[in-house]
């Protein structure tokens, strides 16, 4: 007991709208529906939990994190209601404070733990349709600046770590638990055959239709996890959970569930991380920063894009370095600041060019090609024209090249493609040929379900709105009205910048 109010917890029992008798009732049937009959909770320590800072026994967390996932209809972690976990190896003197909530960085078996609790939070939602996204993204200042010394350094060598006879020493994680047994290569080969199909799935189609599957798998890959495997294999198998959390990550964001975006980006980057494989974690935190740019927080993709670059490594392909600079030109436009993001993109098409092919690149690094060079330098200018109209030329060009390089499988991307080069047409003052492309994306729009696709759209909407006297575009401003879900058109622009 820290004798402090719980403010987490305060704050989520307020939004649950419950009154402390209403919790304490419902906690007692919750247990003992989940096996633990005895347990006897009432008002009074409720209350102490709340205002006294006290924190309950196992099960009560647990229980107390399903109540409060089902009530928000959104993933509601230990963490989330501001109790620290017993047993966390190297916590950090920082950890669990305002700063730092979630005690980053976790340790191995920490890892394997709320990632199993996350992912069975995050499937119990998608069993009920629950899909709210009503909680605050973390700041990126408050993700870069626990795991900055973690990550630029290398995991304790399996050899030089403490054994534990107990292969289930990790935390009692979430429920539906997979079962820890041991585990070969043949399995191992078969998860990551499944990462590439779910990657191309996702590039194609977007992120509604399968994200459940990747949910899922990850579930099961958090549970084999608990077991102490050969190094060897324990390595892959991080891989493969920081892949299938990456991937988790981007599908979630890909619909609109951002906080729940952010939570597995950062578990990619532990599990990238324990498996050896810093480009990768760096990787995992440039798609939280691409997720800061598309909600307009710049400044806090600057932070993550900072710790991503650095935190990659040594060993980082010049090819995976192009992509971080984009992503952070892309940044820098949305700030306005053109001279700094000319010069980011010119060291990113120098290191791309650089790249001589002699090391096959990483199988998360295959979807970032010519291409999608192009793709990004076009979005970044366009993102720059609206402060720099002129910016809207180029635009054209790199968007143009983008869609002459994309090969069949990456419908998303071309729909991107062309309503950025449809918007620079239309900061350029060009509705003919606005038209033209903006209509080339509606066409294709019905194949993916993708809300940052409808995102963009409306962006783009917001563009056509000096040429509503046009016939033309009149029409074409009814077409994307219909292309909306229900006519989500009205709804506000979350951000000044293009997305």
């Amino acid at each position: 007991m820290t004798g402090e109010p719980n403010t987490r917890l305060s704050d989520l029992f307020g939004l649950a709208g419950w009154s402390k008798g209403e919790l304490a009732r419902m906690v007692n049937r919750q247990a003992a529906a989940m096996g633990h009959p005895q347990l006897a909770t009432d008002t009074s320590r409720v209350r102490r939990w709340i205002d006294m800072g006290e924190s309950p026994r196992d099960p009560v967390p647990k229980v107390l994190a399903a109540l409060f996932t089902e009530r928000l209809g959104r993933v509601v972690t230990i963490e989330d209601l501001g109790f620290g976990r017993r047993g966390r190896v190297g916590k950090r003197r920082e950890a669990g404070t305002q700063d730092n909530p979630d005690g980053l960085p976790w340790a191995p078996e920490r890892t394997a733990a709320v990632l199993t609790e996350f992912t069975g939070m995050d499937l119990m939602l998608n069993r009920r349709g629950l899909v709210s996204a009503g909680a605050a993204l973390a700041a990126g200042s408050t993700i870069t600046g626990p795991m900055h010394d973690w990550l630029h350094s290398d995991p304790v060598l399996a050899a030089d770590a403490p054994r534990i006879d107990d292969p289930l020493h990790a935390d009692p994680a979430g429920f539906d638990r997979y079962e820890a047994a041991p585990i070969g290569s043949d399995e191992i080969e078969a998860l990551e055959r499944s990462v590439e199909v779910f990657r191309a799935w996702d590039a194609s189609r977007g992120g509604g239709l399968q994200r459940k599957a990747v949910v899922g798998q990850l579930n099961e890959v958090g549970g084999m996890l608990a077991y102490r495997h050969p190094d060897h294999l324990q390595r892959r198998l991080w891989g493969v959970a920081a892949n299938l959390a990456v991937l988790a990550g981007w599908m979630s964001h890909d619909i609109g569930l951002e906080p729940t975006a952010q939570k597995y980006f950062v578990i990619a980057a532990h599990a990238a991380r324990e498996g050896g494989d810093r480009p990768r974690a760096g990787e995992a935190l440039s798609r939280a920063a691409r997720q800061m740019v598309h909600l307009g927080r710049p400044d806090d993709a600057l932070d993550l894009m900072k710790l991503a670059k650095s935190g990659s490594g040594d060993l980082v392909l010049p090819r995976t370095q192009a992509m971080l600079y984009t992503i952070e030109a892309w940044a820098q436009a949305s700030m306005g600041r053109g001279q700094a993001m000319r010069r980011t993109l010119g060291m990113a098409e120098e290191l791309f060019t650089s790249d001589k092919s002699d090391v096959p690149p990483p199988s998360w690094m295959q979807m970032f090609d010519e291409a999608d060079l192009h793709g990004m330098q076009a979005l970044a200018f366009r993102t720059l024209a609206e402060h720099e109209p002129s910016a809207a030329v180029v635009a054209q060009r790199h968007a143009k090249q983008a869609l002459e390089l994309r090969v069949g499988g990456r419908q998303r991307s071309k729909i991107f493609d062309y309503i950025s080069l449809a918007s620079a047409c239309f900061i350029a003052d060009d509705p003919e040929q606005a038209d033209r492309y903006a209509r080339l994306a509606l066409v294709t729009m019905g194949e993916t379900s993708s809300h940052r696709t409808w995102d963009r759209l409306r962006e783009m909407y917001r563009l056509t709105g000096q040429f509503a006297g046009y016939a033309k575009i009149e029409d074409l401003r009814e077409e994307i009205k219909l292309s909306l879900p229900q006519s989500s058109i009205i709804k506000q622009p979350r951000r000044s910048s293009q997305i």
